[in-house]
């Protein structure tokens, strides 16, 4: 288990839980900051001390206030931990629910584990924990079903043309008049409104925006 843990939480009761699930699997030797650039202070004192942390536990979220800070979100901390420390073991724990940020956390940043904030939380915190200790990466299994959710969805051709009107800058309102011109059907508004519905709860989306982006990044349109 991990003798060192820093956490990177700006929320005083989420800080003292993830310190309170530390400690009952053992973990004493713990730190916790409110901002960022506290964290990566911390992190940078312990390598010049020789006494590096195993393991950063950081949220996505930062709130700002009246303390300016250089870092304001944990996918910059995590960056710019790892270039100081390329060793360090990172856990997110956050409430993020979206399948495509999660998986680039793993993907692109390197990350080892990912635990949401929910139900079960604190005990899918121990499992992380162990997890990556042994070696293994940990997704919550919530977290895994989203990703699951978005990997199987089958674009129709309706979706796609839908999609691609949005991208053109249509409003959704509207679109049923551009489906009829092509002589696509289902063309109703609410017929494209669940489609767009469906789409987003299955790629864990909450805004057409996101939507669109999605599919141009992976070149659907």
């Amino acid at each position: 288990m991990f003798r060192k843990v820093l956490i990177a939480e700006d929320h005083e009761i989420a800080n003292i839980s993830v310190q309170k699930t530390l400690q009952e699997v053992g973990i004493i030797d713990t730190k916790y900051v409110y901002y960022c650039d506290d964290a990566l202070s911390w992190v940078r004192n312990a390598l010049r001390d020789d006494e590096p942390y195993d393991l950063l536990i950081t949220d996505l979220s930062f709130e700002d206030d009246y303390n300016q800070q250089r870092i304001t979100g944990g996918i910059e901390l995590i960056k710019e931990v790892k270039a100081v420390q390329p060793d360090i073991k990172i856990m997110v724990f956050s409430a993020e629910n979206r399948g495509n940020v999660i998986e680039q956390l793993f993907s692109k940043y390197g990350i080892h584990g990912y635990v949401r904030k929910a139900r079960r939380d604190a005990q899918h915190l121990k499992e992380a924990l162990q997890a990556i200790a042994d070696g293994r990466s940990y997704q919550s299994s919530d977290i895994k079903q989203a990703i699951r959710n978005r990997n199987s969805h089958d674009f129709s051709s309706l979706d796609l043309n839908i999609v691609s009107l949005l991208a053109e800058g249509v409003l959704q309102k509207n679109i049923p008049q551009h489906l009829q011109e092509r002589d696509i059907r289902p063309s109703g508004l609410s017929s494209i409104e669940k489609r767009l519905c469906l789409m987003k709860d299955l790629l864990g989306f909450s805004k057409n925006e996101q939507l669109v982006a999605y599919c141009k990044d992976i070149g659907l349109i």
